[in-house]
């Protein structure tokens, strides 16, 4: 073999190793086998509650770069990590800080998971489906009077409003405190998952809002 033919061998050879420009990122089974955080797996998550399984969407992407912003409802079809994320974002102090606080949910997980030794994905599903409020109050006017009434909160509005009163426990336990965001979140997350009334800020704020919505029925 001559050299110019085992260069031009050497050519082919390198050329089909590059990828086809027109070729997709990533095959199916890549994103399936693709794992949160590089760490954990998010295949195999159980679902308790059947009324928010199709508003928890759960995938390996921590960050879409606001793809969902402009559609309706489309925020239900990114990940639930994501929406955690994004959640913690709305606050004096994370404010725009996406990498930050993604941080925060990163090492969050990590004491999840050396604390309870379960997947820490699997653990916000539940705390999040724990969390979620049933029933709430809102105003109607009769004659120029406001009276309470009780309504059922949407799937949707519950997954909200979960998501909502943990990222508020989390500001609340870390204000004026020497406790960092991401131990305050995974006491969060794990008290929430076990119904902990008592220590997790965002059952008791369920629970409150039902007790005032079952006074108002």
């Amino acid at each position: 073999m001559s050299g110019e033919e085992a260069e031009a061998e050497s050519d082919a050879d390198v050329a089909a190793d590059e990828p086809e420009p027109d070729a997709p990122a990533a095959s199916e089974a890549a994103n399936e086998n693709a794992e949160l955080f590089g760490v954990w797996d998010v295949t195999e998550i159980a679902y308790e509650d059947p009324s928010t399984k199709r508003y928890m969407t759960v995938t390996p992407i921590a960050h879409t770069m606001g793809r969902h912003a402009s559609k309706q409802f489309k925020k239900s079809e990114i990940s639930l990590v994501e929406r955690l994320i994004n959640r913690l974002m709305q606050t004096d102090e994370n404010t725009g800080k996406k990498q930050q606080a993604t941080r925060i949910v990163r090492d969050a997980f990590d004491i999840v998971h050396d604390r309870t030794e379960e997947n820490p994905v699997q653990v916000l599903v539940t705390a999040v489906e724990n969390a979620a409020p049933r029933e709430e109050t809102v105003r109607l006017k009769y004659g120029g009077i406001s009276v309470p009434k009780a309504v059922d909160v949407a799937p949707q509005r519950r997954v909200d409003q979960a998501l909502l009163f943990i990222s508020d426990g989390v500001a609340s336990a870390t204000y004026k405190s020497s406790t960092a965001a991401a131990e305050a979140l995974a006491n969060e997350l794990i008290a929430a998952a076990d119904y902990d009334a008592d220590r997790s800020y965002s059952i008791s704020q369920k629970e409150e809002r039902e007790r005032v919505a079952a006074a108002a029925r």
